[in-house]
């Protein structure tokens, strides 16, 4: 068998007989079981192994690759891998296996904790993603046996999470093939189209790119340079991107073929470099070093593009050999070449980032949350910076001062003051650009960052440790804000906390929640981890679910109705609620909606949501003459200035001893107005109106209005 020959060529011979013992092992466990396609299942193994194999893995990775489908599919346990293999083969194949149970579907909340699992095997081995990404790659390779639904799902799974992994592993030969497997059955149009019409392009321009690639060996052996030049089509996918995203015909995309250029040294790199330069015209903005700054995968190299004195556009992009192997093999080229101690140095380099996204990961309870800042991270294009001493900072496009700050350190972000950006004040939020040298000035008397910063920042490592600050320094405000908005919503829906938060419920919520205490509950409400609703629900189910019927009838007719404030004509004892779309408070005009199963919902006359209404389902509603009840109502505030907004604000309420319950603002893009909403916790319409009076009488102001929503 020519795998079995490639293993005796390619490890020592002990090494090679524990893969060949792997083989064996494997395909007498899936004897009789086929794939889609009606061949023997054994092959899959064989190619995922093969693929390691052309990646330079080691001999542990190759049997585990064997072995990798063998628990999950055959009764072959634990226990026999160990037995037979050890620790290590185990460990890795157990890793892939759990990866295996993975299944995307459409539910957000179960595909992000999938995706977290992925970065937890990374983070114990990296060998197991690379083993999934051989896996993933083959199954691509075999996806036409099976029924497009699951061809197109499998796709897209692939382009959302295995393909950005392994471009940001450094592992491009990877990426790219995966990119265009993705590309055909996701558009098998589209990429009909550029299989077709890209062979004829470049059919087109042969003649030109042996032309070129001729010119600057040409140019190697006057300098006495021995390297390599060659012509490489772009994958079908980058150019699929460049055509969708800036909105360009394929006759528009120039650059389909790249000229490669391969040197033995750094040096011999900038002299090809500077030489190309002096023979063709280079574009400004298209000359990126690579070398200087790789990217955050590694990847190293010089990329220019340049234009003849008959206007033909072409890229060469300029490497040393290493340089190559790097770029294809990524972090597979530390098994590929072991015995360089530079590899080992770039393995530690390229885990750093894994073990980051793992250490602030930690401070996220939602697996949501997660999922959105990890693709923010691996997605999102890259900004470099400079630290004053010259060190190279990547951040993610239209990243802030604050994201270079916490990427140094969280203690820098908590202290940061005030920035420099090529040695000029800048305010916190300005956007940086590549290049600028970026210093941050810092305080031991700083008060740590204002819940504002989680607005500015980009990356999601900054954000958590924001966050984290907030959780950790603030936890006894944290506990009592937390507090007063869960006893103040509970109330405001006709609950006492102290009836539904009972031992038992905790117990239930904390099981769902990972809550370890009521004021850890609290806390997590009050920095924002988690919101009042995803804890009350949970709470007034159970409690629903738990009361005895008669119970919650009493509930209901008496604390529900009767501290509602409002009557009913021509009923009693029944649910009254107050519509959350438009928060009446005593003093407007309101009206009853009798909603089926829910009793009847009150709402402001003028509330928008009752435009269409039916006329029999409205009934007469009053306010009663006595209540001591507590409301919510919303107002929009318009100034100029967000600080000045919410200084104005604060200092009325606090005159009229009022309650701010929540806050959202933004700016008007059209007319560069700052707009916040407001959520006011008060006793009747008199207190509202006089609130409103009271703002509008600050210069700073420009309008202040009550809104229909809260």
């Amino acid at each position: 068998m020519e795998i079995l020959e490639r293993i005796k060529t390619i490890y020592p011979s002990k090494e090679a007989e524990v893969c060949i013992k792997a083989y064996d092992f494997a395909k007498k466990a899936h004897e009789n079981q086929k794939r889609a396609s009606g061949e023997e299942y054994f092959i899959h193994p064989c190619f995922v192994a093969g693929i390691l194999m052309d990646l330079g893995l080691d001999s542990a990775t190759v049997s585990a690759a064997f072995l990798h489908d063998v628990i999950e599919d055959t009764p072959v346990s634990e226990g026999d891998i160990k037995k037979e293999f050890g620790d290590e083969i185990l460990e890795l194949v157990l890793g892939v296996t759990k990866l295996e149970k993975i299944e995307f579907t459409s539910r957000e909340e179960e595909q992000a904790e999938n995706f977290r699992k992925i970065f937890v095997a990374m983070a114990k081995d990296i060998r197991v993603i690379i083993i999934k990404l051989a896996d993933r790659l083959h199954n691509m390779r075999s996806l036409n046996f099976l029924s497009i639904e699951r061809q197109q799902r499998m796709a897209r799974e692939t382009l959302e999470v295995y393909a950005p992994l392994a471009g940001r592993l450094g592992i491009s030969r990877v990426k790219c093939e995966l990119e265009d497997l993705c590309l055909k059955y996701l558009e098998p149009d589209f990429y009909e189209y550029l299989t077709t019409n890209i062979d004829e392009r470049l059919k087109e321009g042969e003649g030109f790119v042996e032309k070129v690639v001729n010119e600057v060996s040409e140019m190697l052996k006057e300098s006495k340079i021995v390297g390599e030049v060659f012509g490489r089509r772009k994958h079908l996918y980058s150019i699929y991107k460049k055509m969708k995203e800036r909105g360009k015909t394929l006759e528009q995309i120039y650059d389909l073929v790249a000229i490669r250029v391969i040197v033995n040294s750094v040096d011999e790199c900038y002299e090809v470099f500077g030489k190309i330069h002096h023979r063709w015209k280079p574009v400004p903005g298209r000359i990126k070093d690579y070398i200087a700054t790789p990217k955050p995968n590694m990847y190293s190299s010089l990329h220019t593009t340049v234009v003849t004195n008959f206007g033909k556009f072409f890229e060469i992009q300029i490497r040393t050999y290493e340089m190559n192997h790097s770029a294809e093999y990524g972090i597979a080229a530390h098994w590929k070449y072991k015995e360089n101690k530079k590899e080992a140095g770039s393995l530690d380099t390229r885990l750093s980032w894994i073990r980051e996204v793992m250490e602030w990961q930690g401070g996220l309870k939602d697996s949501r949350e997660f999922l959105n800042s990890i693709k923010g991270d691996i997605y999102s294009s890259e900004v470099l910076v400079f630290t004053p001493k010259g060190d190279v900072i990547s951040l993610p496009k239209e990243a802030t001062p604050l994201d270079f700050a916490y990427n140094i350190h969280s203690a820098v972000g908590n202290r940061c003051v005030g920035v420099k950006v090529n040695n000029k004040m800048v305010p916190l939020n300005y956007t940086l650009s590549v290049g600028d040298i970026v210093e941050i000035i810092t305080s031991q008397n700083s008060k740590g960052p204002s819940w504002d910063w989680l607005k500015i920042v980009k990356s999601p490592s900054a954000r958590v440790k924001i966050r984290q600050f907030f959780k950790k320094e603030m936890k006894e405000e944290n506990v009592k804000t937390g507090k007063s908005m869960l006893e103040g919503e509970a109330k405001r829906r006709g609950y006492n906390l102290n009836d539904i938060l009972t031992e038992e419920a905790f117990l239930v919520l904390s099981s769902k929640m990972s809550f370890n205490s009521q004021d850890e509950m609290y806390a997590s409400i009050g920095y924002g981890a988690v919101t009042v609703n995803q804890v009350l629900v949970k709470l007034i189910d159970y409690y629903r679910k738990n009361q005895p019927q008669q119970e919650i009838t009493k509930f209901y007719t008496t604390s529900k109705h009767q501290s509602s404030g409002v009557t009913v004509k021509g009923m009693q004892g029944i649910l009254v609620r107050f519509a959350g779309c438009c928060n009446p408070v005593p003093g407007d005009d309101i009206v009853g909606f009798i909603s089926r199963g829910h009793g009847v919902t009150v709402h402001r006359k003028d509330c928008p949501n009752l435009k269409n209404a039916e006329d029999g389902r409205l009934i007469e509603v009053n306010w009663a003459n006595k209540d001591s009840s507590i409301y919510n109502a919303g107002i929009k505030v318009i100034g100029t200035s967000q600080i000045e907004i919410l200084t104005s604000v604060a200092s009325c309420v606090a005159q009229l001893k009022l309650e701010i319950v929540s806050t959202n603002g933004r700016v008007d893009n059209r007319t560069k107005q700052v707009i916040v909403d407001f959520n006011i916790r008060l006793n009747d319409k008199h207190e509202l109106e006089s609130l409103i009076t009271k703002i509008r009488q600050d210069s700073k102001i420009i309008d202040v209005y009550r809104t229909a929503n809260s």
